[in-house]
């Protein structure tokens, strides 16, 4: 009985509840229906202030402070007509033009007939040097049948704009059909591990029980001082205003104080041909090919070829894509056993920050490794131990100036690697990841002297012991360019 009575008032006490829910609900409905028009008003005040102040502002010629006005504001009202046009006419006469495109862009999506935004993008566009886009939008404006005063301001830009192709015309025919250029560098430096080698002195190994064996010291980290030498140059050539023929050549020589077996020599070559279109399109494809000598001695020979492809978006923002195909083969008959066919495809993006004073890129790119070595008396199962392999790498960094005379630069790296073949040795597949650290300063004191000190650092981590290893070079090097 007692939970009787206790689910009756229960009841009854929900019921007033409610009752006092719905009424008052109830009055707030009817506080919407007796005050929606002053809520209006005041709600409408309130958008359209700061919209009726930047209008005032930029009438008054102080279009910065009305994008200071507006900016804050850009992204809960982004998507309004008329915030969008305002801010964009505030960033453009401000100097602001890559801001401006964004609100502009904005506004033509939802109204694409709007005259006066068209009119102001291709203002923008012209401001950015993207003269291509700016001729663009003055020309389509010119078909939507505008005022008078609009149609002259459209002539005076396209006037401007094809002025301004047919000085860069005159100029490309006045310029050098041939051009070359050249370098020479030197500087000193220490290495943390001139073999590129595990530092441990004893490694077991699985085939024969986990057996210790003690590692020859030619394959144990080895720190030494160097020097290193190098020279280039390079030489272009236009046959017209499209096509093009480049070639260069490089020499690199370094030298241990003491570990003088890993001493190194490399040259390098390349040659190919240019194309550019539109001055947003540059193609590039070409071969190349060098040799490389370790300790005084033929060590192997790289040959292949690279294409990649250029576009440039804006001013700002560049983006490639490029390909790399070498053939790698050891002179030596006892190391053919590692000869193979390398494949790099990948990206690269590149962003120009303000004012031109730093730029930032990213890349990622695929890496293939075709084991080719062939079956032979002495390599009865042919290749390489670890046979193929399969990579993704990616890059970032940037530069940045600093003053008239000095140029700090950064970049890092990660690149993860996996083999197809067993280890006989290790009983693995193995397995790599390589970080990669670079910075530095380029400093000139003349136009065509560069001292620069620099930091590179490795680290490879490896499931099979003898392929793990850390580096560190510290360098300062010299150049001398000549154009």
């Amino acid at each position: 009985m007692k939970f009787a009575n206790s689910a009756v008032w229960m009841f009854a006490g929900l019921m007033l509840a409610a009752s006092g829910v719905y009424a008052q609900d109830a009055g707030q409905k009817a506080r919407q229906l007796t005050e929606p028009e002053s809520q209006k008003s005041v709600k409408s005040e309130a958008l359209e202030k700061p919209l009726r102040d930047a209008e005032a502002l930029i009438k008054a010629g102080r279009p910065a402070d009305a994008y200071n006005l507006l900016e804050p504001l850009e992204f809960d009202r982004s998507g309004e007509v008329r915030f969008d046009y305002l801010i964009g006419i505030a960033a453009l006469d401000s100097g602001k033009p890559d801001k401006a495109t964004f609100a502009f862009e904005r506004v033509l999506a939802v109204d694409p007939d709007y005259a006066g935004a068209r009119l102001d993008m291709a203002r923008a566009y012209y401001q950015l040097g993207d003269l291509s886009r700016a001729k663009t939008e003055f020309e389509t404006v010119s078909e939507q049948n505008p005022s008078e005063a609009a149609r002259a301001t459209i002539q005076k830009y396209l006037d401007a704009i094809a002025a301004q192709q047919e000085a860069k015309l005159t100029r490309f025919k006045a310029a050098k059909q041939t051009r070359f250029s050249a370098y020479v560098e030197g500087g000193l430096g220490h290495d943390t591990n001139v073999n590129n080698s595990t530092s441990q002195s004893q490694i077991d190994v699985p085939i024969f029980g986990n057996q210790t064996f003690i590692l020859n010291p030619t394959n144990q980290q080895t720190a030494d001082n160097y020097y290193t030498v190098a020279a280039g140059g390079e030489a272009s050539h236009n046959l017209n205003a499209n096509w093009g023929l480049y070639t260069g050549a490089d020499v690199r020589q370094i030298g241990n104080n003491t570990q003088t077996g890993f001493d190194t020599l490399s040259l390098d070559g390349r040659a190919g041909v240019t194309y550019t279109s539109n001055e947003k399109n540059v193609f590039r494809i070409g071969g190349m090919g060098g040799r490389y000598n370790l300790a005084r001695v033929h060590y192997y020979d790289f040959s292949g070829f690279s294409a990649d492809w250029w576009h440039v978006y804006s001013p700002t923002n560049q983006v490639s894509l490029f390909e790399q195909y070498g053939r790698i083969r050891f002179a030596n008959t006892a190391m053919t056993i590692n000869d193979f066919d390398q494949t790099i495809l990948g990206t690269t993006w590149m962003h120009v920050l303000a004012a031109g004073q730093s730029v930032v890129f990213g890349s990622l790119f695929l890496a293939n490794e075709n084991d080719v070595a062939p079956v032979t008396p002495s390599n009865p199962s042919g290749g390489r131990a670890d046979g193929d392999m399969r990579g993704l790498g990616l890059r970032a960094g940037g530069q940045t100036a600093m003053g008239q005379n000095t140029e700090l630069f950064a970049s890092m790296g990660l690149q993860s690697g996996a083999y197809a073949k067993t280890n006989a040795m290790f009983l693995l597949k193995r397995r790599d990841d390589l970080f990669d650290l670079s910075m530095g300063a380029n400093w000139h004191w003349d136009k065509n002297w560069t001292l620069r000190p620099q930091l590179n650092y490795w680290k490879n981590s490896s499931n099979i012991v003898i392929d793990s290893y850390n580096r560190m070079d510290v360098s300062l090097n010299i150049r001398r360019d000549f154009r």
